[in-house]
């Protein structure tokens, strides 16, 4: 299940703002600067910053 692209388009990371990459297959918007992800589920994106899970995934 795929985000809508409009979505992404204005979804940034709430911890520090900036832009976030979609990653489809994983189904996750990773920030790399932070070195962590959002899990995407049933095509919503969990953006709360407990529920961030480490990335890349160990």
């Amino acid at each position: 299940m795929s985000v809508d692209p409009k979505l992404l388009e204005v979804l940034v990371c709430p911890q520090d703002k900036g832009p976030l990459e979609y990653l489809e297959k994983e189904q996750v918007l990773v920030n790399e600067r932070k070195g962590i992800a959002y899990p995407i589920e049933d095509g919503i994106p969990v953006m709360l910053v407990d529920e961030a899970i480490d990335w890349p995934a160990k």
